[in-house]
């Protein structure tokens, strides 16, 4: 299990607080190497080329404005410092969508194959990054989501790193909140969808280690993705008089919630994860949700970040902020990887993303222009993260990271009422 400590409440940390999560997806699929890749991307002789595979259509696009923000804000800085090695940082943005349009992300992979460029930023939905992968890492591609969670991906490939953490991390987080809640037997409402399934086997292994159980929710007992109604899942679901239920869904949440609350289920007594932690003040009638708690991976925001993130969105706002920083992170450490390395392919920022990441130790430093100062006087450099996220490990996952702890309020949006911050388990 993760080692948890508690974050003084309220505590503005630089980070991004993560909303959904398609960041979530999948669980299944074999795991991959790196093996026989190739060198791709950028020539030596060529400036960085970024490609963004972000959902900006689907059932995730709510997530598309705040990651493009992120890859875009951080390719302004980048460039207003010098550049990567004297050159510009250019990027090519493609749409993922998801999992319901696989064709969209392939073609936009085939695009960013064929452009040559040497970093993949996304997807957001760990099954979409699973179904594109293994062709990434066969051209020699970095690739670098800022909100993939399933434990599938963890030390999938050298060429596959992420800046949000796994599952590991937000379900033991979830189930220490129930538990400090003073709810042990719970209900769990969780689609069949391996980012619902692996993040309700954390949760249930939290709350059985400290003599809890799942009333309801166990393998065999998941709802079809596709389901239009949820009647019968929630009336199988309040037959075993769970003290507490945990809604694991994306925008199927709309359509449980009703069902829940005209059963007569107290809404304080209701969980969400990060892929249903939402503003629902246009879907429900005030008061529905309050009460209602949920967990996000990332720490909060500060206004500060929140206003860099904004000046670079269309139109010049942002309604929310989603793994808006841990897109910034990924583009930020690729380019320093670069600086790192000498050069601007594939294979040399692979190899470089751990060290600049702080694995190695050395001197702390925060935003790109502080690091390659360190980098061209020869330091080992830590940098960082706005997201909050410790170096990578082993798997190319997070050390640590931030996750923040909601409640919702009578107009039925969400803020933050705690954060809490987790090491990733050593296996």
């Amino acid at each position: 299990m993760a080692r948890w400590n508690s974050i003084a409440r309220g505590a503005a940390f630089a980070a991004v607080a993560t909303l959904s999560l398609a960041a979530c997806a999948t669980d299944g699929g074999d795991e991959g190497s790196s093996s026989d890749a190739t060198t791709g991307g950028s020539g030596s002789g060529d400036g960085l080329k970024i490609g963004s595979l972000l959902p900006l259509t689907g059932t995730l696009a709510f997530l598309g404005p705040p990651e493009v923000a992120g890859v875009d804000l951080a390719i302004q800085e980048i460039n207003e410092a010098g550049g990567v090695l004297g050159s510009e940082v250019t990027v090519s943005h493609t749409d993922s969508s998801d999992t319901a349009n696989a064709n969209i992300a392939a073609a936009s992979i085939d695009q960013l194959i064929g452009e040559g460029v040497s970093v993949v930023i996304g997807a957001a939905s760990s099954s979409v990054s699973l179904n594109v992968v293994d062709d990434l890492t066969a051209a020699g591609i970095v690739q670098i989501s800022g909100a993939n969670t399933s434990t599938a991906l963890s030390g999938y490939s050298d060429f596959y790193f992420r800046t949000a953490p796994p599952d590991t991390v937000q379900g033991n987080a979830l189930g220490n909140l129930i538990l400090a809640d003073g709810y042990k037997n719970v209900g769990v409402l969780v689609f069949n969808d391996d980012y619902g399934t692996s993040l309700r086997d954390v949760v249930q292994g939290t709350l059985e280690a400290e003599g809890g159980s799942l009333t309801y929710g166990t393998t065999g007992q998941e709802f079809d993705p596709d389901a239009s109604s949820f009647a019968s899942d929630v009336q199988a679901l309040l037959a075993t008089d769970p003290e507490a239920v945990v809604v694991i869904a994306f925008d199927q949440t709309v359509g449980i919630i009703p069902e829940l609350v005209g059963a007569g289920y107290d809404a304080s007594k209701i969980y969400f994860v990060d892929g249903n932690l939402s503003d629902y003040s246009a879907d429900f009638d005030p008061g529905t949700l309050a009460g209602a708690k949920g967990t996000l991976p990332g720490a909060f925001p500060d206004e500060e970040f929140q206003g860099r993130l904004a000046s670079v969105a269309e139109g010049g706002e942002l309604d929310d902020f989603s793994y808006g920083a841990e897109s910034y992170d990924a583009v930020i450490l690729a380019a320093l990887a670069a600086v790192k390395g000498g050069a601007v392919d594939g294979t040399t920022i692979s190899e470089n993303l751990a060290a600049v990441s702080g694995a190695n130790g050395g001197t702390e430093c925060t935003g790109f222009a502080d690091c390659v100062a360190l980098l061209e006087d020869g330091e080992e450099i830590n940098y960082q993260a706005v997201s909050g996220v410790g170096p990578f490990n082993d798997k190319n996952d997070p050390s640590s990271a931030y996750i923040g702890v909601y409640q919702y309020g009578d107009d039925n949006t969400y803020s933050l009422l705690d954060t809490v911050f987790g090491e990733v388990p050593a296996e």
